[in-house]
């Protein structure tokens, strides 16, 4: 590589410059972009190389090993000095004036490109995808562990470059890249409130003491009237609130308190209360069929003094008197 009066004879592009933000020369436009603006003379020296369009171009400071790459806005800048975007600079880790090396390169066309922002404000904007793709239309290339400035409502939103395909430095002109968002750095995971077991079964053991003493529905558990307004021979025990539903009321029967070998006594203690037992004369004895019609007799003789109702046995008026 070498230079010859006004010919320039070789295959790449590299000189060193001195670099310098864009507050230098009045061309604020370039902050929200990747381009850089180059001296003259390197167009000459670009224009007899067979270099491919658009011009792409490798930053490298050799100081710190700090590699990025930008394209070209314009050739106006004094000799021996280029004008490039601040944010650049601070990824170069570059001050004012300090040396910087420019090379031309070709990067492959991008086709996948993973995006982290610094903070979440960023996706608190109404529409990012569109900001985002408005802003990228001034960029010619994007660098794996650069960071971007996206400039929105008067406010500044810095986004990493975590991944970028087919290799680390790609070429964003003219190309459908798939664009994937990472969570922002300062963004955290709700905490979830965990209830101690303790409380928890605390809550439990309140809510069902109330269940426990709320009473137990119990049918038919009045007592019984007769319509005619006599008192009831038999009243029903009690039946506490309490009480299953389960079990209902202990209802004596003489056929099954006792065994059957006991039938004939209870026969004879019914006949004597005056009650009609069917199907109980085949084991009776003679005996107590001779003593019920006896007592058959002595009542009616009892029937026989009651006094039968007699109508019309009152005196007779005249209504002449």
């Amino acid at each position: 590589m070498f230079f010859d009066g006004y010919g320039y004879h070789g295959t790449s592009f590299e000189q060193s410059y001195r670099c310098y933000p864009a507050s230098f020369i009045e061309k604020p436009q370039i902050e929200s972009g990747d381009k850089i603006i180059m001296p003259p003379s390197a167009l000459d020296r670009l224009a007899s190389l067979h270099i491919d369009y658009p011009m792409l171009f490798e930053l490298r400071n050799d100081a710190v090993e700090r590699v990025s790459h930008c394209g070209v806005l314009e050739f106006i800048a004094e000799e021996g000095m280029i004008y490039m975007p601040y944010w650049m600079m601070e990824n170069l880790l570059l001050q004012e004036g300090d040396i910087v090396r420019v090379k031309n390169v070709t990067l492959p066309k991008g086709t996948y490109v993973k995006l982290q922002p610094h903070t979440k404000d960023f996706l608190d904007i109404s529409n990012p995808k569109a900001i985002l793709e408005t802003t990228l239309r001034n960029y010619s290339c994007l660098t794996t562990g650069d960071s971007i400035m996206v400039a929105y409502n008067n406010k500044k939103y810095y986004i990493d470059i975590i991944e970028t395909k087919p290799s680390n430095a790609i070429s964003i002109i003219e190309t459908d890249c798939e664009v994937d968002f990472a969570p922002p750095l300062d963004y955290k995971e709700p905490e979830r409130s965990a209830v101690p077991t303790s409380s928890s079964r605390a809550l439990s053991q309140v809510e069902e003491a109330p269940a426990e003493a709320e009473p137990k529905f119990s049918a038919f558990t009045g007592t019984g009237r007769r319509l005619d307004g006599k008192p009831l021979k038999q009243q029903p025990p009690p039946v506490s609130s309490s009480g299953s539903k389960d079990k209902g009321p202990i209802v004596s029967d003489g056929n099954n308190s006792r065994p059957s070998s006991g039938s004939s006594s209870q026969a004879t203690a019914r006949q004597a209360q005056g009650k009609l037992v069917f199907g109980s004369n085949v084991n009776r004895p003679k005996e107590t069929k001779r003593e019920s019609g006896k007592e058959a007799k002595q009542d009616q003789p009892q029937k026989k003094e009651d006094p039968k109702f007699q109508p019309f046995t009152g005196r007779k008026y005249s209504l002449k008197g």
